[in-house]
């Protein structure tokens, strides 16, 4: 919850494949910084499983010193009514949840720890049984509870009545569920845990609320960013005027002209690769397979589909690939009627399948090495070309059955990675590899003396041409026969002559990264798909501006401005950005020493803070982009940063579990340090502030929710009873009685990173790790509500927030990169229908074309 590294990894076995893609795409003079790093990270994994265990250890200790100490009282206890709560194994103030992703073992140790919890639980109602056989002489559990201890794991208190109260059977319930108490207060369970919450007094019978999903619906309005990192030939322009490229579980059709998106939306987890048919309408897109909610794996597919209504034509191979689809091909010499498919298994299985009847025609196992492209030959739809990591082969497809030929290299060296290849139209076939060089190969006949008699021909390389220093990532064949090459060290874009001589070139931007692919919208202009997830356009002469941008990695500070429509982001790329919902563009970026994790916006709107991974945060001016503040508190990652209503105060919420308090100045540019709240006993997730700017609720990463006096100097609200009718500026905090029914039965505490009320307080947005994006009305205080759920992300959802007016609704994707921004439409809005059919709670279909 508002950590990262600490989510589900629902997707591992697609982003071990991404990562894995993207660290053999990088030059060879990156090797061994990227093993540096990847032993850094693998280094930090086992160090949070050790502090893991440590907990568990010390958590274990904890409940045997509790049944050592409970064991005599309840022997010596009258008869009563009772249940025991039992806390499973939850983050402390020292264990980053980081294990929920990154350990293998997690399966293994819930079993243990369940064990653990059954034979402890079997020792404690048989001390409960016992007792119960003495005289009948107490009147039952007490509703009322103490003021701050129903958060807490109930350790032994001396008032017997108290334990009494605060105490449910966690095995009798599901991971998370409720337990109404009369009067005046309902207990909500998460693993085990309980958490306490206070009916309002404007709330008579809480048993008869009825919950019903919002009015308001979201239809998918913008999708900023593109994949180029870790995937290949994904960016092509089609006759519309329109380049099709993809991110997350989202097809992006943009119009670079119109400056206008649609969107195919049928695949159920991140699209990986892309390729254009022949008539230049019909498009083949292959997804990875991941996993559902339950840890289950999906099965992976291709769909073809019109680029122009976005309607499916075909679905291909569904269980028939593992893992997903690494790379796709139509054929040409027969106008498209076979598509080629390799899938993302150990062998690489090479298939073709027949697009009209959407049957396999042959198929076979590739190699056990990556492989990173597949094209037919473009005279011969028999004849199909592989390249991956040190070798290229060349299959022959007869009667069903295929043979393949490896590539020598003989005299020239072999290089570690062939990257891409295209056809000349003489032919040849034209390699692009990790040395730099651009290999033409041919057939030739085979050597008696080496290879013995009888053998075949052969292909090798017939010519040796020097292209760009490092990698050469991408080759696209110009109408005229002319060749166009993207580097990756030299980021330089080199048009060839038919005969390979070097005619123009140039070079992009170092701050957009590696050239990844080309497509051409004419002879003369062009649009480059890099490296650092930008798509450029523009000319040799004219030099390239980019009409995409998007972070790089894992992004988590999500900020609206008051007044204005824009909003701010950064991540773990180090990047911070400006966007603007109306241009759909990104105002402005700056790279910071450290990466960001949370942000506000200043309710003056000139300046927005951004709080650190080493404890340090900052203050911008959105206009000068310049630094106008900074400070440091603790050592340790920051989460959360939030003004107060009025501008005066900002709270700043810290892993180190304190929330610090500064008072703010001169329009948000001056800060001085108010106090600290000091008092919860893990790391702060969520913070808000009441509508008068006197007060704090908070949530930390051990499910406590804890009220704050900050006008009497940071005081601790141990009656929490009191708090309950406070009316709350911002709602974002994950725990509390006004949300409590966002929680999905059996949710383990941080299944939800993020929520968001509008400010018009009738609807609440929920960011979950299953890569969906809720809408529940507001409040949602029962179990079990309704939702509308919305679908396109591919990884766990980080963050949500509303725009000012409450026209857009923001969500952010963790490993996905992505960012979405949805349209609210209201019950009497004419296109409710439209969201409602294509993009409602249950499905995950197209909609239909529309424009934004």
């Amino acid at each position: 919850m508002l950590l990262p590294d600490r989510q589900t990894n629902q997707h591992r076995s697609s982003h071990n494949s991404a990562r894995f893609l993207d660290d053999v795409s990088a030059d060879s003079s990156a090797e061994f910084p990227d093993r540096v790093s990847m032993m850094e990270v693998r280094l930090q994994a086992q160090e949070d499983e050790i502090t893991l265990l440590k907990s568990s250890l010390a958590d274990a200790l904890r409940r045997i010193r509790i049944h050592d100490q409970l064991l005599p009282l309840l022997k010596q206890m009258p008869s009563f009514q009772v249940s025991l709560c039992l806390r499973g194994p939850g983050p402390s103030s020292t264990v980053f949840p980081v294990w929920k992703r990154r350990m293998k073992s997690r399966k293994k140790m819930k079993k243990e720890a369940g064990s653990r919890r059954k034979n402890w639980t079997s020792r404690m109602e048989a001390a409960l049984q016992r007792s119960q056989a003495l005289p009948q002489s107490h009147s039952g559990p007490q509703t009322k509870t103490s003021a701050l201890a129903p958060d807490l794991c109930p350790p032994y208190r001396k008032d017997r009545s108290s334990f009494l109260s605060n105490s449910v059977s966690s095995h009798s319930f599901p991971p998370c569920c409720c337990l109404c108490i009369p009067g005046q207060s309902i207990k909500m369970f998460i693993r085990g845990r309980p958490i306490t919450m206070y009916v309002p007094s404007n709330i008579q019978n809480y048993e008869d609320l009825k919950m019903e999903p919002p009015s308001e619906r979201l239809d998918l309005d913008w999708v900023y960013g593109y994949r180029g990192r870790d995937c290949r030939a994904n960016l092509y322009f089609l006759p519309t005027g329109e380049a099709v490229y993809f991110i997350a579980c989202v097809i992006v059709l943009y119009h670079i002209n119109n400056r206008t998106q649609r969107h195919y939306r049928k695949h159920t987890d991140c699209v990986r690769c892309l390729t254009l048919h022949p008539d230049k309408v019909r498009v083949a897109s292959g997804q990875t397979a991941g996993v559902d909610k339950d840890g289950k794996p999906l099965q992976p597919c291709v769909h073809i589909w019109d680029s122009t209504t976005l309607v499916t034509l075909q679905q291909i191979g569904l269980g028939a690939f593992q893992r997903g689809v690494g790379s796709v091909a139509f054929s040409f010499a027969d106008s498209g009627a076979f598509l080629c498919v390799i899938d993302d298994s150990n062998e690489h299985m090479l298939s073709v399948w027949d697009c009209t009847k959407g049957t396999k025609h042959a198929e076979i196992k590739s190699t056990n090495e990556a492989v990173f492209a597949v094209e037919f030959n473009p005279s011969d739809s028999t004849n199909i070309i592989t390249c991956g990591k040190s070798h290229v082969y060349f299959w022959t497809l007869n009667g069903g059955q295929f043979t393949k030929k490896q590539g020598i290299f003989g005299k020239y060296k072999k290089p570690k990675f062939i990257q891409c290849f295209v056809f000349s139209l003489t032919g040849d076939v034209l390699t692009g590899d990790s040395e730099g060089n651009i290999l033409t190969w041919g057939k030739s006949a085979a050597d008696v003396k080496t290879l013995g008699k009888g053998a075949k021909e052969t292909f090798q390389i017939m010519r040796q041409t020097r292209a760009h220093e490092g990698s050469v990532f991408t080759l696209w064949t110009l109408h005229g026969g002319g060749l166009l090459s993207g580097g990756g060290k030299d980021r330089k874009i080199i048009r060839w002559s038919a005969d390979l001589a070097p005619e123009r070139e140039c070079e992009i931007p170092e701050k957009y990264g590696a050239v990844r692919t080309i497509a051409d919208v004419d002879e003369e202009e062009l649009l480059v798909g890099t490296t650092r997830n930008a798509i450029l356009r523009g000319t040799f002469s004219d030099g390239f501006v980019a009409i995409v941008q998007g972070h790089v990695d894992e992004m988590w500070g999500l900020a609206t401005h008051p007044s204005q429509n824009i909003f701010f982001t950064c991540g773990h790329d180090r990047q911070v950005c400006l966007w603007n919902t109306e241009e759909h563009k990104l105002d402005w970026c700056i790279t910071l020493e450290e990466y960001g994790l949370c942000a506000d916006f200043c309710p003056s709107g000139s300046v927005v803070s951004v709080g650190l991974s080493t404890g340090r945060w900052m203050v911008l001016d959105l206009l000068t982009r310049e630094v106008v503040s900074e400070s440091t508190d603790g050592n340790e990652q920051l989460s959360v940063m939030r003004y107060s209503p009025d501008g005066s105060f900002l709270a700043v919420g810290s892993h180190d579990n304190f929330i610090y308090i500064y008072n703010v100045t001169e329009s948000g540019r001056r800060y001085i340090r108010f106090g600290k709240c000091n008092g919860h006993s893990s790391f702060i997730t969520h913070l808000d502030w009441s509508k008068d700017g006197k007060y704090i609720m908070s949530n930390s990463g051990d499910y406590e929710i804890l009220y704050w006096d900050i006008a009497a100097g940071c005081k601790l609200l141990r009656n929490r009873y009191e708090s309950k009718d406070r009316e709350w500026a911002s709602y974002t905090c994950v725990l509390g009685f006004h949300v409590m029914g966002v929680w999905l039965e059996g949710s383990d505490g941080t299944d939800i990173n993020a929520l968001c009320r509008s400010h018009d307080e009738r609807m609440v947005a929920v960011a979950d790790d299953f890569c969906k994006v809720h809408l529940f009305q507001y409040p949602c205080p029962k179990p079990k509500a309704p939702s509308h759920k919305y679908e396109g992300h591919g990884s766990h959802v980080t963050n949500v927030c509303f725009t000012h007016s409450d026209s857009h609704l923001l969500s952010m994707g963790g490993k996905d990169t992505c960012i979405l921004q949805w349209k609210v439409f209201g019950a009497g809005d004419s296109r409710e229908r439209l969201a409602s059919a294509s993009v409602s709670s249950t499905s995950t279909s197209s909609p239909e074309p529309v424009t934004s």
